[in-house]
């Protein structure tokens, strides 16, 4: 399977997509949310990437509202992350519908909790493999961690989760996807890998398809108009 995934990213009640991940780097805002939710829906997106930046940054959850209407609004999958360290809000969110909750932190700091999430609610859990010099990054990709991405990848083989695997160093600059780090988390590990950070061409979502990717995010690149959704939904595989 391989499955192209806009981001709809929130900060601040709107649709934003920064740069680096940086607070004060917004590289595009607009206004309603929802609204770009359904479009991307309406353009034949199956899946969703709605990510709560004011979360990451703040440590819980800031924009539930907005989520749940988008859940309400879309008929397509729905996956969730951004500054979600507790178990009553994942159980919440998933319990409401969301179909995927992508969990960072708290994959990092409570491993065994979040394993036992994991076979509670088997294939609705998601790490968060955030990624900066060969480190995985937490708390709003301030703070550097022990683990290398594959590492962090290995201690959840024997659960039934999927992998979000973002590099960092190249995360919103619509340079290039750095293929070869995506190469070695992809083979580094026996879970399925989604991929985000850098995607900018088709070329781009081609190289990471081969190297054997479940899918790709992709905001930046959609928002600015460097690739069509259109395009890339071509790759698709069911």
């Amino acid at each position: 399977m391989f499955r192209v995934i806009p981001a709809v990213d929130l900060k601040d009640g709107k649709c934003v997509q920064l740069q680096q991940g940086k607070e004060d780097a917004v590289l595009v805002s607009l206004e309603n949310p929802v609204e770009v939710a359904e479009m991307w829906v309406k353009k034949g997106a199956r899946v969703l990437h709605v990510i709560d930046l004011s979360g990451a940054f703040g440590g819980r959850l800031r924009h539930e509202d907005i989520i749940l209407e988008i859940r309400r609004r879309v008929k397509a999958e729905i996956q969730v992350g951004g500054g979600i360290r507790d178990t009553s809000v994942i159980k919440g969110l998933i319990s409401a519908g969301i179909d995927r909750v992508i969990i960072g932190t708290m994959a990092v700091e409570k491993i065994e909790e979040v394993k036992t999430l994991a076979s509670k609610y088997p294939g609705r859990i998601m790490v968060a493999i955030d990624s900066r010099k060969d480190k995985v990054v937490v708390r709003g990709w301030k703070e550097e961690t022990a683990f290398t991405p594959v590492e962090l990848a290995r201690l959840y083989e024997d659960c039934d989760v999927s992998l979000l695997y973002t590099n960092v160093d190249v995360e919103g600059l619509m340079r290039g996807a750095a293929i070869e780090k995506v190469r070695e988390v992809v083979e580094g590990t026996s879970l399925p890998v989604y991929v985000a950070g850098g995607i900018t061409t088709r070329k781009d979502v081609e190289k990471i398809k081969k190297v054997g990717a479940a899918g790709v995010v992709i905001g930046s690149a959609l928002y600015t108009g460097k690739v069509s959704l259109e395009e890339l939904l071509e790759l698709e595989e069911d």
